[in-house]
């Protein structure tokens, strides 16, 4: 695929749901390296007014130190991005997955947690603020599912970094059971529901394994 073009509806069908991860995971090398793709912008601005057929769509924190489509360096046109804080699930999310991948055509659903994540550290600690309250109850179900032998709030590194792991598996398993249109494509083969967790210090993106 050129990179003075955005992605094409042939070019889309074409891949597999394989072909698209390993497609992030090459871009977020690239981005750990310093080795961005050159890209002509104002063609492929003008190359996306005719439509968009992205591979993947992405659910992501709100965090500005996650820049998503930098971080797999990606292009206008190549993904879907939702962000709401603690990259969790809800209608309106799962919705946009549906239009993603059934209506758009994308092979790829990937949850993204991250490091150090203020949302997990938040429902860690219990914090309880307006609508941020609502929000964090989201993110509770990993925060009592994860065991630790120290203290279970924020000053507690790895409790935290597991609760990220763990929000990030529960989504997963959210999306699957509340979306039968996203689960009968994964059971075709059609898509693959993935998870992974952003390293703030290395820029790394690490793709959990499918043990819990």
């Amino acid at each position: 695929m050129g990179l003075n073009k955005i992605i094409t509806k042939l070019e889309q069908e074409a891949l597999t749901p394989d072909e698209v991860l390993n497609d992030l995971i090459e871009g977020n090398n690239r981005f750990t390296s310093d080795n961005f793709h050159s890209r002509d912008y104002n063609a492929l601005k003008v190359s996306a007014t005719v439509g968009q057929y992205p591979k993947a769509v992405i659910l992501s924190c709100v965090d500005s130190r996650v820049p998503v489509e930098t971080v797999f360096d990606q292009g206008i046109g190549d993904i879907f991005v939702a962000r709401v804080a603690g990259n969790f699930e809800n209608k309106d999310i799962l919705g946009s997955m549906e239009y993603a991948c059934k209506v758009a055509g994308s092979k790829l659903v990937f949850v993204m947690g991250h490091e150090s994540c203020g949302a997990v550290s938040a429902a860690c600690d219990g914090i309880e603020l307006g609508n941020i309250t609502h929000l964090l109850s989201n993110i509770k179900p990993a925060v009592e599912a994860v065991k630790t032998e120290g203290k279970r709030d924020s000053t507690n590194k790895k409790f935290v970094h597991d609760v990220v792991e763990k929000n990030v598996r529960l989504t997963m398993q959210r999306v699957r059971e509340k979306s039968p249109i996203l689960k009968d494509m994964e059971d075709k083969g059609d898509i693959k529901i993935i998870g992974g967790v952003y390293s703030l210090q290395s820029g790394k993106v690490e793709l959990l394994s499918l043990s819990n």
